[in-house]
């Protein structure tokens, strides 16, 4: 096929940091893929990855599969919603990334920032510092609004994380033991070993 009748094979990439982010997933996939129709290009295959983009490529697998593709010469084109999406690991990353990208002859686009596309050489590379480094810096703000979550939650005497084993029966079997219940049975009824029991009604004091 000559490459006047070639049609423009595309590789879009999501990533969402939470698999709890499916409809927005959902929203940007059904756009992407819309814009693709617009522009008579066939989507060669989708990536998506559920993880933060702090993440470099050997921690995200559709990612470095992505990566893979592209040296095979599998697509003319990566398409992703925006940068934060593709990448949130700061400009020398981010540039790196694209940079083999354009090594490989695979063009880049994004969404919603139009400025940012191979077709605008100058005015993409200085935009993909702007937003590489706004983008490093967000994630720099979550990580600190986290750890500042988790230290006011250690101040007010919280445990972190899941409740032991202990304090989840604890209840359970302060009631059954007023009840009269023997270790025996509160063992059968709780589903709790019987040295589990012992142990716990000790620590409880009952």
């Amino acid at each position: 096929m000559s490459k006047r009748n070639h049609k423009i094979q595309v590789a879009i990439y999501l990533r969402v940091s939470t698999a709890n982010k499916g409809q927005e997933t959902d929203n940007q996939l059904l756009q992407l893929q819309e814009f693709c129709d617009r522009q008579s290009w066939d989507i060669y295959d989708i990536y998506l990855d559920y993880e933060s983009g702090r993440k470099g490529r050997r921690e995200r697998g559709e990612f470095s599969r992505l990566f893979d593709d592209a040296a095979r010469r599998k697509f003319d084109l990566v398409l992703f919603w925006s940068l934060d999406r593709f990448t949130r690991e700061g400009i020398q990353k981010t540039i790196y990334y694209l940079q083999q990208l354009n090594q490989l002859s695979v063009r880049f686009k994004s969404l919603t920032e139009p400025l940012l596309d191979t077709d605008n050489e100058l005015v993409a590379h200085i935009l993909i510092a702007v937003l590489s480094y706004l983008a490093q810096q967000e994630a720099v703000k979550i990580s600190e609004r986290t750890k500042a979550g988790l230290a006011r939650v250690k101040t007010q005497g919280k445990k972190l994380g899941r409740p032991s084993k202990f304090e989840q029966y604890k209840p359970k079997l302060i009631k059954m033991r007023k009840k009269g219940y023997s270790k025996g049975k509160i063992s059968r009824e709780s589903g709790l070993a019987y040295n589990t029991v012992k142990k716990y009604l000790k620590a409880l004091d009952l």
